[in-house]
Formats: structure tokens, C-alpha cells, sequence
């Protein structure tokens, strides 16, 4: 409805994943980033999570939308929560394999060939794997086993795991998984968008839906669409088409805070989304644009927390000076000390060295001593012995 009275060829904020509307936010270029890296590698897992309707699942379709079928054979599954068999199962059908009846075996044994067949012709295979928080431990090792599959020296199989924040926490925690832990090459999380991106991301999805700046926007609506939905793109996306409806059915040009309030109070009433702030926080009057509005009780308010925030920020300010100033007085006082201890253990070595001198010295003249009485004696004994028997007899 919305999108012939406004004129686009196609709607611009549905909420099933579109390659054609992919937008690269900062959080998605990083992504994009460690997935290239980690397909460049070959092997192993690549890990990708993030919150409900951050923006995996378009993620993969912009992803699948440039992979080259010629070196690059990938399947896509969704998984529930499934045992270590039925994904066996899943998987091989995913890649086109009819097995006959539920034998895991046969299963294994057709995937293994397959994968050897693809890469006898020149292609890798990789296996995108949605919603792996659903997935049962088990099924996960299977996982792991599928990777062990090689031709000579070279991998087969390389798998993406996209998941909800508790699936990192699960591959993270748990022991079981501790030889894929090892096996995973990279990992990131999906954030929400910035506050700035909110404006080129609803520009962005309108100009691929043919928008010719009709209706208008209002710019203060940018960051209380942020505000509320805390940078979701899929919560982003419900509330622009609610946003686009409202202006559709009231033959409105130009969408204002004033119809988001509405929305988002009709939004927050029937329970469709999640808001992280159900309204603005603020909506000027009627005829009043350009500077902030606010009752004079909350401008002294905020004007207090301003005044108080203020002070203890200068009171920490204060106590790091002072704990920095104690910090400088204690490593003086340490060097000086250090400083003392080595002139005092300089001055005692001076002495040992000094005593040690004077202990050889007077050693030294006792053994001169000794060495003079010894030789008098040696001399007197020869004199003896050489004046013969008549000198023994006088003696």
C-alpha cells in the first residue's frame, strides 16, 4: 500500500533477508572481514553470532549472492534442534544427495564421495549453518567429524556457524566441545548499529526501493528510532514499515517524531516488537523546532546532575592527583632507601676487604717468620752432620 502512494518499485524494509539491500555497517564489514579470512583458509569453522535480528541471515545472503558456483560449492541449512543423525541427514540433502531410508552411514559415506568428487573438479564446499544455538551437542561432534574428511592432505569441508549470543557461550563453556573449539579459525559478534548509522541505513534500503525523497524525514527521528530500538536493523525495518503505513494512510510527505511516538506506543501496546524506549524521549510542541524543549523542573533537574556529576568528577580528579602525588613520594622514598642500602653494603664491603687484607698480611709475616727459623735450623743440623764424629763428640 505504502509503496504505490509513495511511488518505490518494491518495499524497502522487508523483513526476509535481500542481498539487494544489503548494508554494510561497521559491525557487518568486520564480519565480513573474518569470514574472508577464514574461507581463505580452507578448513575448520568460522563462528559468527549476534542478537535476534542483528542482521545474520543477510549477512549470509549478500554472502551466497557472491560466491562463485564455479569454485565454490555451499549449502545452506536451518536448523532446529537436531541429534547428531538427523543433521547427518539434513546436510546431505542439503548438497543434493538423495539418501536412501535414515542410515547415518550411507549418509556419511555419500557425503564423504561427494565432497571428494567436488574437490577432484576444482570447487571447495562449505556448509552455512543457521541458528546453531538450536543444535544438540551431538550434533555439533558430527559437525566436528564431517571436518576431519581430506583428499591427500587437504580438507574437504569447511563449515560457517551462525547462532544467537548463547550459542558463543555454549561453544565457549562447554567440555564436550573442546576439540571443535580447536578447529575454529575465526569468530565475531554481529553488534547493533552505531547512532549514525541508523540515517544511511533507512536511506540506503529506500534508494534501492526506488525513493526519490518522498516522503522526508525528520532528522530528530533518526536518533529516537535508535534510541528505541537500540540499532536492530530488523527492529529498525518493523518499525519503518509501520512508519511508511501510518504516512501512507494519512497522506503524509514527511515522516515526524510525532507519528513515530505513535508507533511506537501502538508497537509497545501489542507486543509485535521488543523496544528498548516504547517513545521518544522527547517531542517538541506544535510550532516549536530547532532547540530543545523541556520543562523548566527537568532543565534544573538535569542542570543539578550536570553540577553534581561535575563535582565528583572533579573530586576523582582530585583523589587520582593525590593518589599519583603518594605514589611519586613512595618511589623517592624507595630509591632513597634502595640508594642507602647500597652504600651501606659498599662501605661494609670495604671493611670485610680491608680485615681480609690485614689477615693475610700478618699471616704472611708468620709465615716469613717460620720460614727464616726453619732454614737457621736446616743449616745448623748440616753444620752438625759435616764436622764429623770428633765435633759430634764435643758436642
Amino acid at each position: 500500500m505504502f509503496d504505490d502512494f509513495y511511488g518505490l518499485t518494491s518495499r524497502p524494509f522487508q523483513l526476509t533477508p535481500d542481498p539487494a539491500f544489503y548494508f554494510e555497517s561497521l559491525t557487518h564489514r568486520k564480519a565480513l572481514s573474518y569470514l574472508g579470512y577464514g574461507l581463505a583458509q580452507g578448513e575448520g569453522f568460522v563462528v559468527i553470532t549476534g542478537e535476534v535480528g542483528a542482521g545474520k541471515s543477510t549477512l549470509v545472503a549478500h554472502l551466497m549472492a557472491t560466491i562463485d558456483p564455479e569454485r565454490l560449492t555451499a549449502a545452506h541449512i536451518v536448523t532446529s534442534a537436531l541429534d547428531g543423525e538427523e543433521i547427518v541427514h539434513v546436510i546431505a540433502h542439503a548438497f543434493g544427495l538423495e539418501v536412501e531410508g535414515h542410515d547415518k552411514a550411507s549418509a556419511l559415506g555419500m557425503i564423504e564421495q561427494f565432497l571428494q568428487d567436488e574437490a577432484r573438479a576444482g570447487r571447495r564446499c562449505l556448509l552455512i549453518v543457521d541458528e546453531s544455538q538450536n543444535l544438540e551437542i551431538g550434533a555439533l561432534e558430527e559437525l566436528r567429524m564431517l571436518s576431519n574428511f581430506q583428499l591427500g592432505s587437504h580438507p574437504l569441508l569447511q563449515t560457517l556457524l551462525l547462532g544467537q549470543p548463547e550459542f558463543r557461550g555454549l561453544l565457549l563453556d562447554s567440555p564436550e566441545l573442546e576439540q571443535l573449539r580447536q578447529r575454529v579459525i575465526a569468530t565475531h559478534h554481529l553488534e547493533a548499529m552505531q547512532p549514525d548509522e541508523v540515517q544511511p541505513y533507512i536511506e540506503h534500503r529506500m534508494t534501492r526501493a526506488g525513493w526519490t525523497g518522498k516522503p522526508s524525514f525528520d532528522e530528530r527521528l533518526f536518533v529516537e528510532l535508535h534510541s528505541a530500538t537500540a540499532g536492530i536493523p530488523r527492529r529498525i525495518n518493523q518499525v519503518l514499515n509501520r512508519l511508511l503505513l501510518l504516512g501512507a494512510v494519512e497522506q503524509r510527505q514527511h515522516i515526524d517524531v510525532a507519528m513515530l511516538a505513535q508507533v511506537l506506543g501502538d508497537l509497545n501496546e501489542d507486543g509485535t516488537i521488543t523496544l528498548v524506549s516504547p517513545q521518544p524521549a522527547r517531542i517538541e510542541p506544535a510550532g516549536v523546532t530547532g532547540t530543545a524543549f523541556a520543562p523548566a523542573s527537568t532543565a534544573h533537574e538535569h542542570e543539578s546532575a550536570i553540577a553534581a556529576a561535575t563535582a565528583a568528577f572533579e573530586a576523582a580528579i582530585a583523589e587520582r592527583d593525590a593518589q599519583i602525588q603518594e605514589l611519586q613520594h613512595a618511589v623517592v622514598e624507595l630509591a632513597n632507601t634502595v640508594e642507602e642500602r647500597e652504600e651501606s653494603r659498599q662501605a661494609a664491603h670495604a671493611e670485610l676487604l680491608t680485615a681480609i687484607d690485614q689477615q693475610i698480611e700478618a699471616l704472611n709475616a708468620r709465615l716469613s717468620e717460620q720460614d727464616r727459623t726453619i732454614r737457621h735450623t736446616l743449616t745448623m743440623i748440616i753444620e752438625w752432620i759435616e764436622s764429623g764424629d770428633a765435633g759430634r763428640a764435643a758436642a
